[in-house]
């Protein structure tokens, strides 16, 4: 299998110049209940500023990438694994890599665009007043409790805040001097939300699509890496997630489709409606019952149509998740190796140029207008073979383009992990495909042409 790719330009592979993949054939997200648009931050179809917030990098997006993975190692340690849920996106991403959501909140409703994550147990987002000035900057004004006339705090008592202690690894903050309920979230070395625990309507698509006293983080206290959303919506698998607080409605399925460059729409949908298809292959889930991750069984990699040569026991010890926010797909150092060796064999017609970070597998296409490269395909258990879409081998700026794709230092990721390690399937890998969450059957689906 060969993907021909068409470069030129200058810029990173979304759309905007640089390199421009060949179109893989799509459906558009039907715009209807229980569905959201999923736009890229910086695509013509975001209302984010380039003015306010500036793209991110390759480098810069490496470095949150790992920031991103030492905080599911750190969470790792305490939990174990986890999460889903269903509803319409559209590429309205913080950064290349990060996309974004937009739902209402409160009574009268306001607009907020969120980063839709899997990896995240909770729903939060910046609200006004902020303790000492510490809230970062965000497209649209900042959430007013007081203005919702829905809005309300939730107990130190309440069953919900000890629910907390599960989520976040931390213990319940309820000082003797405050009645409601604390939360405190870390993400990365950069990244932290703490406020307080609430209850107000959460609106999806219209009026009449709504969650009702849906329990959020109040944050008022919050920094990161966030580039501008205000917050997050978790669809992670504890019962403060979006998933559980939805399952009467929407039956804890859902899916999504990242878009193959920012000028596209995806979408992120919620319900069995929206993601019945006879052409979605599916993978079971390797979770634990205490799990916060999604976790799933790769068998085996492909180059070019020919099967690595790779010990099954390299992928079970290090074990994989699905990740909606990761960026590039991690991969144990031995797979790696044999995926950057086999690549590399089937490129011998381009120069190798030096590495960009940490990707190490990379290409001078300056005088190149057509680039032939071999496809790559992840076999994961219940033998679903996927094959990655052209738009998700190669990474690039200007006429510099990387295999996108990192390798751990070790087979168990000792080094960036701890006692934990973990492979973990990137979004940039699953662009354009269908990808269904079905929590109840304790699988994930995938299926060609989710979006284009």
């Amino acid at each position: 299998m060969w993907v021909a790719v068409e470069v030129g330009g200058n810029g990173v592979n979304d759309g905007g110049g640089g390199l421009r993949w060949l179109e893989v054939a799509g459906e558009e997200g039907d715009k209807k209940r229980g569905t959201l648009e999923v736009v890229h931050k910086h695509g013509p179809c975001s209302m984010f500023s380039k003015d306010k917030v500036k793209p991110l990098s390759v480098e810069e997006i490496l470095t949150l990438d790992q920031n991103r993975i030492e905080s599911i190692r750190s969470r790792l340690t305490i939990n174990t694994q986890g999460s889903k849920a269903n509803f319409p996106a559209k590429p309205e991403s913080t950064d290349l890599g990060i996309y974004v959501v937009r739902v209402g909140l409160g009574t009268p409703k306001k607009d907020l665009s969120l980063i839709f994550d899997t990896g995240c147990d909770i729903t939060w987002t910046q609200c006004q007043p902020c303790f000492l000035d510490s809230c970062y900057s965000q497209h649209e004004p900042l959430f007013t409790p007081s203005s919702s006339t829905t809005y309300s705090n939730i107990s130190c008592t309440a069953p919900e805040c000890f629910t907390l202690n599960n989520i976040t690894g931390i213990p319940t903050n309820c000082p003797s001097s405050i009645s409601t309920c604390m939360y405190l979230i870390y993400f990365t070395v950069s990244g932290v939300s703490s406020g307080y625990l609430g209850k107000d309507k959460l609106t999806l698509t219209s009026e009449d699509d709504v969650i009702d006293d849906f329990y959020f983080g109040c944050g008022r206290i919050n920094g990161g890496p966030f580039g501008g959303s205000a917050g997050l919506l978790g669809l992670g698998i504890s019962n403060l997630s979006f998933v559980s607080q939805s399952a009467g409605k929407y039956g804890k399925v859902f899916s999504y489709c990242i878009p193959s460059r920012a000028s596209n729409t995806g979408y992120l949908m919620f319900g069995k409606d929206g993601v019945a298809s006879e052409n979605v292959a599916y993978t079971p889930f390797r979770n634990s019952e205490k799990s916060t991750f999604y976790e799933l069984e790769l068998e085996a990699i492909f180059v070019g149509g020919k099967k690595l040569e790779i010990s099954p026991t390299v992928f079970s010890n290090a074990g994989m998740t699905i990740d909606s926010r990761i960026v590039f797909t991690r991969l144990p150092a031995t797979a790696y190796a044999a995926l950057r060796k086999a690549f590399r064999a089937e490129m011998t017609n381009y120069t190798l140029a030096k590495p960009l970070d940490t990707l190490d597998t990379c290409y001078d296409f300056s005088n190149t207008t057509t680039v032939t490269v071999p496809g790559i395909s992840m076999l994961w258990g219940g033998n679903t073979k996927v094959d990655i879409s052209s738009h998700g081998i190669l990474v690039g700026n200007n006429s510099l383009s990387c295999l996108a794709f990192v390798g751990h230092k070790d087979d168990l990721g000792h080094e960036d992990y701890g006692d934990k390690s973990v492979g973990i399937f990137g979004n940039f890998q699953q662009k354009t495909l269908k990808v269904v969450y079905d929590i109840p059957a304790a699988k994930v689906g995938f299926a060609y042409g989710g979006c284009e």
